[in-house]
């Protein structure tokens, strides 16, 4: 089991950065494909994006592809998203997820943990 605990929300103003990170605990985080969603209010959680094992793979949705960059450093059991040029349209709750047969997925039930969240709020 691993238990995921997500950091480096708050505000931020159109077109500028944010980077959330997610901290896993246990000695297994390399076998896990770790995926981001998000939630904004009133809408279903949506795929993000995802990066593999190794870190040498990384899908994005399409709405984010090009502006957010997914890392994971696995000899310090963390995953990043780097998110810039951030719109108001980007403002939801970030959370991070585990999936421990480690294939990377566009489905939040693909995963089998997941963090507390993160808000991730960008103004106009």
């Amino acid at each position: 089991q691993v238990q995921l605990v997500e950091s480096g929300g708050g505000l931020v103003q159109a077109g500028g950065s944010l980077r959330v990170s997610c901290a896993a605990s246990g000695r297994t985080f390399s076998s896990y494909a770790m995926g981001w969603f998000r939630q904004a209010p009133g809408k279903e959680r949506e795929f993000v994006g995802c990066i593999n094992r190794s870190g040498l793979s990384t899908y994005y949705a399409d709405s984010v592809k090009g502006r957010f960059i997914i890392s994971r450093d696995n000899a310090k059991n963390t995953v990043s998203l780097q998110m810039n040029s951030l719109k108001p349209d980007d403002t939801a709750v970030y959370y991070c997820a585990a999936a421990k047969f480690g294939v990377p997925g566009t489905r939040d039930d693909e995963y089998d943990y997941w963090g507390q969240g993160t808000q991730v709020t960008v103004s106009s």
